[in-house]
């Protein structure tokens, strides 16, 4: 339950600058409005140096125009700004206190482009976590050397893409052990191609997506050599163009395999279900997927993926435009959807922001997954025409208060640090000071990113799973993890660091339990369909899960019906 305090309570704190987390986000506007300027960029967490903690890597922006000087900005950086994407080591483990240091330079990944989004998975199973970068133009590969360095292997791995790539996702789409790399692609946008678009007011302004041609996403399969396999048309992914930016993957409609939901900006929300042949057939129209309630394709942006209603199967949450709204699509466990954005209350408070980065994520432990989304517009909003930079909003956290209440925002009673408005794009969600409970990373296009500590656990319980792939891929992507409760329904949340925006999450999975202190099983459904638990366990702290080392699972036979057998 909600605290009755939260006036007095502030639920997360912003900590970015007090940390060390100096980044402030370049986005290379030089007055032209060309439009990839708007929509960076993203964020990642992760545990590159696997000490037990989450470090950060943030996507930064440049001069779009190669003919301008840093001079020509029209957003001049900070004294202390540094070009190129950036790499912040955390340092609470040893030392017990949150505190971020740049490393970039001596791990090498400070590559600088007109960056987009950042996907994090382990491409070789060596347990080190790998890094691809999305760009206009040129895609990166950064392969971990497990010493604290990287090295671009983009060219011989073989997943390079020249165009406007924007969010990817790892994903074991053919169950054979190792990561596959689904990526988006967004218009056919260059400078030599840039249009000239405008407000109502007439000035100029920041185009739609419909000014330019849809590209068709990106396929490759991983050959587990450490290299990539070109899929996009034999496996039908490149039979739809869309303009493709967020992505979430999950078993959608309960087959044991991955399947991929991609956000279209302006067109139809594409699903593609997995048919266990290294095909995928697109079905978003079919399970009502594609449209919002009205019939009418909307400004996707941001995707998410989870079990919000706790009924076994993962809901989808897409972040639109303003006047838009989200859009909540609910599963009915078999992969068909419905538009239950009004029934949950979030079509209300959504109506006027343009969200981009969002989680699901139960940052108050009591067994619910909350929702959190990052805002800010894409074209002028005419009442801040006399400000620097007229794109601001306020970000938004909805409170899951349970199927029959629907979702409820608390954004400006519960979270002050949410008042100060931005132009919030990437949203990446994990346990930074691993208390316990989920954390909000925040990368703001034009801005300093913002880092929400999460105070709001107080006495909930939580469970934190952390998964060791033997047969499977190595960080358990894709795994199905169910908490079986004494006397509470069962919980099950995914391992995953996809979806949001441009965006790379926590792979451990953390459960808030509420007031449970027992739990009697754990149960792992790994990407290939194996089926693994584990005893009855304590709460409030984290567990490693090793492949191979549970006892084999299998569901228990149903009561006896009391009738005798013929």
């Amino acid at each position: 339950m909600l605290s009755s305090s939260l006036g007095q309570t502030p639920l997360f704190r912003e900590v970015a600058a007090e940390t060390g987390l100096q980044f402030h986000h370049f986005t290379g506007a030089t007055g032209e409005f060309y439009m990839p300027e708007i929509m960076g960029s993203g964020v990642a967490l992760f545990d590159y140096d696997r000490d037990g903690d989450l470090d950060v890597y943030f996507v930064q922006g440049t001069l779009l125009d190669e003919k301008k000087k840093l001079a020509d900005a029209r957003y001049a950086p900070p004294a202390n700004w540094k070009p190129g994407n950036r790499l912040f080591r955390n340092e609470l483990i040893p030392s017990g206190k949150l505190r971020f240091v740049d490393v970039t330079a001596q791990a090498g990944v400070g590559h600088i482009s007109i960056g987009m989004g950042v996907s994090v998975g382990d491409i070789d199973n060596d347990g080190d976590l790998d890094l691809y970068l999305t760009n206009l133009g040129a895609n990166v590969l950064y392969r971990n050397n497990g010493n604290g360095t990287f090295t671009d292997v983009t060219r011989d791995a073989g997943v390079d893409d020249p165009r406007w790539s924007t969010s990817a996702a790892f994903l074991d789409y053919d169950r054979d052990g190792d990561l596959d790399l689904y990526v988006c692609n967004y218009v056919n946008f260059t400078v030599r191609s840039h249009k000239r678009c405008f407000a109502p007011t007439g000035e100029l302004d920041y185009c739609t997506p419909a000014a330019y041609r849809p590209l068709p996403d990106r396929l490759f399969r991983n050959d587990g050599k450490g290299a990539f396999t070109d899929v996009t048309q034999s496996s039908g992914i490149g039979s739809v163009l869309g303009p493709g930016l967020g992505v979430t993957c999950a078993d959608f409609n309960g087959d044991g395999w991955p399947d991929i939901y991609v956000a279209n900006d302006g067109a139809a929300n594409l699903l593609w279900l997995n048919k266990q042949d290294g095909t995928f057939v697109e079905s978003g129209l079919l399970a009502g997927a594609a449209y919002s309630m009205d019939g009418i394709a909307r400004a996707g942006m941001g995707a998410t993926a989870g079990d919000f209603d706790n009924d076994g199967d993962e809901d989808i949450l897409v972040t639109n435009l303003a006047r838009e709204g989200s859009t909540l699509y609910r599963n009915d466990g078999r992969g068909s959807f419905r538009d239950a954005t009004q029934e949950f209350g979030l079509a209300q408070p959504s109506f006027l922001s343009t969200g981009f980065g969002v989680g699901w994520f139960d940052y108050d432990c009591d067994g619910r997954l909350d929702l959190f989304a990052a805002n800010g517009a894409v074209t002028i909003i005419a009442a801040q025409k006399a400000t620097p930079y007229p794109f601001q909003q306020r970000n938004q956290l909805f409170h899951n208060e349970g199927v029959s209440a629907g979702l409820r925002e608390i954004s400006a009673t519960a979270v002050p640090a949410l008042q100060t408005p931005g132009v919030g794009r990437g949203a990446a969600f994990g346990d930074l000071d691993n208390d316990g409970d989920v954390d909000v990373l925040i990368s703001n296009n034009n801005g300093t990113a913002r880092l929400l500590l999460n105070d709001a656990r107080a006495r909930n319980h939580f469970l934190t799973v952390r998964l060791q792939g033997v047969k499977d891929n190595r960080d358990g992507i894709g795994a199905l993890v169910t908490v079986q409760r004494k006397g509470q329904p069962p919980l099950q949340r995914r391992a995953h660091s996809d979806g949001s925006y441009l965006s790379a999450s926590d792979l451990r999975v953390h459960f808030g339990l509420g007031a449970s202190t027992e739990i009697t099983d754990i149960i792992v459904q790994w990407p290939s369909g194996e089926k693994e638990s584990w005893p009855q366990t304590t709460v409030d702290k984290q567990v490693t899960l090793r492949q191979q080392t549970g006892k084999a699972w299998k569901p228990p036979l149903p009561a006896p019906s009391g009738k005798p057998e013929k």
